[in-house]
């Protein structure tokens, strides 16, 4: 696969994946299977390593989606990460290795971190995205187990996992005579209970917290603290809750992962696994971290589940960008304990090589409520009609070849799909973040004719009376439209640029791009195809994407009417310049910086750049194990580039 098809791809599991994570965690939905998320995880690490090439917000660097609005925010003060995770039973044993270890359940309910001082509980905090968590303090207080106050005095705080058993669940399912209002599985119902904003409505659905981590004990016993069971035990004997676990070495980890399968089908707290932990605590903190997962645990995942069903229709959903993507409506199948009626197939060539017909026997798989997909097609019958229409404005269509893959296109220009995902992405969080304007309200807004172009956003005030009176709408909510509108009309150049949809150009590109050309988007829509592709990171093809878009009279004519209403303001760089016209590579786990980012912008703030790859036009290559064998220390020393530490690249070039 070519670089540039290698980028492409990246992007699209980028969608693919934060939207997965999004309905995971966010709106506890389960559109995706654990295979699936597994193997497009695994597939965009790979690209990335390959490439080089990290996007901003990559499920990579990320944790998880957003906080929810309705629930007070906070900062927590180091990121809860995922775990690593393996299905293979003889990986578990080789990444024991001679040490001994702790394995127990991995629960599925609702990462809770609770904090005690004086021996009290002061404050419960959700995982929210790893960094920014929700503030529960007093749903905490009224789960069915936790302590209010306990012996230790010293802080306290500790990681677990909220649940509801299966038991509480059927007997709350079976108070609720409607069936379509009967919750989906103990995660959903244990996830909406935990975050409710009247405590009273969390004490009615037996929430447990299980212990899983004891993260700090002021003044606890360094005994104590050295040993993951012995914090555990440590936090039973203060009267909490803690995971089911028992002590492993590598000859006998399998044999207990097989005890462990024995007794799920009779364990009454939801599980989607099992975690295996290092028992020496100071041996598993010194291996550090890498940008997603802490190394002192790994996470064993069950094998997926699959159901056979019946495919009754293909759903052609429209998209911004004109693309149209199949989905399988096939008879509800339980897996894992949700119900499944949908699946995305993604593209025709998929289609075709499932040979999908209407009315054909499929199997599909889901296991841990992520990403739906078809496993394989029992009748292949292939008697499926590729829609000649758009379903949304009744254009022809096109099939169209993009890396490899053949897929189906709305042709018309002015399709109310494409406007509405196209004004979706300008006011989105990333572009102008403007609040209150979600894609039903464009939807309606772009209906009704109030918006048709980008500036149009800068005058609903034309409007003020008709919007009042909306559904959903009223003097408030139109007094914050307009608030925020006005507060978006201040913006920056790669927020405007990433709003305007320039095919490839996404946030981590609209920086580059800005930054390249001094923050002047005049210069960027002058610039040639050959000027665009010496920027690092804009190859050829994004180069001549650009070009186009700018070449484009119309496109012209709406940016200028927009920049009318706006203010781009220009950032002011008083930092030090030492490292202009220098460039690095960064790889392996950072000590020193959150992640890579965050030692990218650093370099770029003193004017450096950061490349994906190692070329002879390095300045160093930043690694933390020079010795490793990795391509780019291959690369790095056959071009005789240096190869720095974290330590040493800071001792050099950020110092005084």
């Amino acid at each position: 696969m070519a670089d540039e098809a290698k980028i492409n791809r990246i992007k699209e599991l980028n969608v693919i994946l934060k939207k997965a994570s999004e309905d995971y965690y966010a709106k506890d939905e389960s559109p995706l299977s654990d295979r699936e998320y597994d193997a497009l995880y695994d597939e965009l690490v790979r690209l990335e390593e390959e490439t080089g090439m990290i996007l901003a917000g990559s499920p990579t660097q990320t944790v998880g989606y957003e906080a929810v609005d309705e629930l007070p925010k906070e900062r927590h003060p180091s990121p809860m990460l995922s775990l690593g995770k393996t299905k293979s039973r003889e990986e578990l044993s080789e990444w024991l290795g001679d040490h001994e270890g702790m394995l127990s359940w991995k629960l599925d309910g609702l990462t809770v971190v609770l904090t005690y001082e004086n021996g009290a509980l002061s404050k419960a905090v959700t995982r929210g995205n790893g960094e920014i968590v929700e503030v529960i303090t007093p749903n905490a207080k009224v789960f069915d187990n936790v302590p209010l106050k306990i012996s230790f005095t010293g802080e306290l705080v500790i990681r677990g996992e909220a649940v509801i058993s299966y038991p509480d669940f059927e007997k709350i399912n079976a108070s609720i005579a409607n069936d379509a209002d009967k919750y989906k599985n103990p995660r959903n119902l244990c996830s909406g209970s935990v975050r409710q904003l009247d405590a009273s409505i969390t004490a009615k659905r037996h929430v447990r917290f299980v212990a899983f981590n004891l993260v700090s004990a002021e003044g606890a016993d360094d005994k104590i603290m050295a040993s993951a069971n012995g914090r555990l035990s440590f936090l039973e004997s203060l009267g909490f809750e803690a995971v089911q676990r028992m002590p492993v070495t590598s000859a006998n980890v399998a044999d207990a992962v097989a005890d462990y399968e024995k007794r799920i089908a009779h364990y009454e707290i939801p599980s989607d696994g099992l975690v295996l932990t290092y028992e020496d605590v100071n041996y598993g903190a010194s291996l550090g971290r890498t940008a997603k997962s802490p190394r002192h645990s790994i996470a064993f995942k069950w094998a997926d589940e699959t159901a056979e069903t019946t495919l009754r229709e293909i759903e052609w959903s429209a998209s911004r960008t004109g693309l149209i993507n199949p989905v399988a409506i096939f008879d509800p199948v339980e897996l894992e304990g949700t119900t499944v009626t949908r699946a995305s197939v993604h593209n025709i060539s998929i289609v075709r090589e499932l040979k999908l017909g209407i009315g054909d026997r499929i199997t599909v798989y889901k296991a841990n409520m992520i990403i739906p997909q078809i496993a394989e097609n029992l009748t292949k019958s292939g008697n499926l009609s590729i829609p000649a229409k758009c379903p949304v404005c009744g254009a022809p269509t096109e099939i169209r070849a993009l890396n490899e893959a053949e897929s189906l296109y709305c042709t018309n220009p002015g399709c109310a799909a494409k406007q509405i995902k196209t004004f979706s992405q300008f006011v989105s969080r990333d572009a102008l973040n403007v609040d209150g304007l979600s894609e039903m309200t464009l939807e309606k807004l772009i209906d009704m004719g109030f918006i048709k172009e980008f500036d149009d956003l800068f005058h609903l005030d034309r409007y003020e009376e008709k919007i009042v009176h909306m559904e959903g709408f009223g003097e408030k909510s139109y007094a914050n439209l307009i608030a925020s509108v006005k507060t978006a009309s201040k913006t920056t150049l790669p927020r405007f640029l990433f709003g305007l949809g320039i095919p490839g150009i996404g946030v981590a590109n609209a920086k580059v791009l800005a930054k390249a050309f001094d923050h002047d988007i005049d210069k960027i829509r002058k610039a040639t195809a050959e000027e665009l592709s010496e920027v690092e990171g804009i190859g050829d093809i994004m180069a001549s994407d650009i070009t186009s878009y700018f070449a484009d009279d119309e496109n012209n004519r709406k940016i200028d009417a927009v920049l009318a209403d706006l203010t781009i303001e220009v950032p002011v760089n008083t930092s030090e310049q030492n490292l202009a016209g220098l460039t690095f590579v960064i790889t392996g786990s950072l000590n020193n910086f959150e992640n890579r980012n965050a030692l990218k912008a650093i370099i770029e703030e003193r004017g450096g750049k950061v490349a994906g790859s190692v070329s002879a036009k390095t300045t160093a290559l930043i690694n933390n194990d020079a010795a490793s064998n990795s391509s780019k220390n291959k690369t790095a020393k056959s071009l005789g580039v240096t190869i720095l530490t974290e330590d040493e690249f800071i001792n050099t070039y950020l110092k005084e």
